[in-house]
């Protein structure tokens, strides 16, 4: 017997293909979007409150699909300043339990609510006290009606055909993570420098580093005084090559920034001895040196400018390049 073949379908297929899962994986987050609306969102705020006044961590538990949705809520948790981190039921069963306190708050996955795995935990969690939150779609199930709290996910299709491999459901469960991790964060008034200290690796850990550990300054700044000529300010241009230097009035207060498309914009054979103050951008783009890298960047590529100025109470205190941005992987 002739080996099947498998035929890969017309590229029209797969995009309906993928136009229908994302759509019924849509249609289940609206659901869920609807139930916080109309009943569930008590029990979330509830359980936004039992975490945020705990003294422990979250422990966030799951099998299966469930378990690896529960390995990123908690990641996501740990990152975004909640204490967390996964443990597997079934591990829970021969000494893992051991990794859980008391002071900590116990948030358990199951979609079906009756997965036997959890058993143990949820056990555990009733003899210790230790507070368990269910995130399932059947508020009546064993995990649902053990549960402190229960969020309790409206029930909705499977994008896969056969209705059997979790997609909509865990994209449910995932959505719901991430609407607690936000609303702790947002509680706890975490910002980006809390941020930056969970991630300072990678393009995401350089573009929250602060403006001022990148920036150029002191003997580095190319600065010259409003009643220069500008043939001063070609000489400093060069000396410092950042294609630009500052413009200060003479108490220090910026007053303009000379670029080389100033220079091209006003070439001419007496440009040397033009005043800095007939040629300069009046108002250039600044920022403070306690601004993200990011915030730099945004500036930067948003206004097409290489060279932005770091300034303090009205005075220059800095200058990043575009250039400083690739350097530390910010751009």
């Amino acid at each position: 017997m002739a080996n099947a073949k498998t035929v890969s379908p017309p590229s029209e297929q797969a995009v309906s293909s993928a136009l229908r899962t994302l759509g019924t994986e849509r249609d289940g987050l609206i659901a869920l979007m609807d139930a916080i609306g109309n009943g569930l969102g008590p029990i979330f705020t509830a359980a936004v409150e039992t975490i945020a006044g705990s003294s422990g961590r979250v422990i966030v538990s799951g099998m299966g699909k469930s378990g690896h949705v529960a390995r990123k809520i908690a990641a996501t948790l740990a990152s975004t300043g909640t204490p967390s981190h996964y443990v597997h039921p079934a591990e829970a069963s021969h000494g893992d339990l051991g990794m859980i306190q008391q002071d900590d708050v116990i948030i358990a996955l199951s979609w079906s609510g009756e997965t036997s795995e959890l058993a143990d935990l949820i056990g555990y969690s009733k003899r210790f006290r230790v507070p368990l939150i269910a995130l399932t779609s059947n508020a009546e199930s064993t995990l649902g009606r053990a549960a402190d709290l229960c969020l309790a996910l409206p029930k909705a299709d499977e994008a896969c055909p056969n209705g059997l491999a979790p997609t909509t459901s865990t994209t449910m469960q995932l959505a719901l993570g991430d609407a607690l991790a936000i609303a702790l964060l947002e509680k706890r008034g975490f910002t980006a420098e809390h941020f930056r200290v969970f991630h300072p690796g990678g393009k995401l850990g350089a573009r929250l580093k602060l403006v001022r550990d990148v920036m150029h300054k002191n003997e580095r700044l190319p600065i010259v005084s409003l009643d220069a000529l500008m043939s001063e300010a070609i000489e400093e241009i060069g000396r410092k090559g950042f294609g630009s230097v500052i413009v200060v009035h003479p108490d220090g207060v910026l007053a303009g920034i000379v670029t080389d498309g100033d220079l091209r914009r006003n070439l001419r054979p007496d440009l040397g001895s033009l005043s800095v103050a007939s040629i300069m951008t009046r108002k250039p783009r600044t920022i403070a040196p306690d601004d993200l890298l990011a915030t730099a960047l945004e500036i930067q590529e948003t206004s097409k400018i290489t060279a932005l100025i770091v300034v303090e109470n009205e005075r220059p205190v800095g200058l990043v390049h575009y250039l400083d941005l690739l350097r530390v992987g910010a751009a």
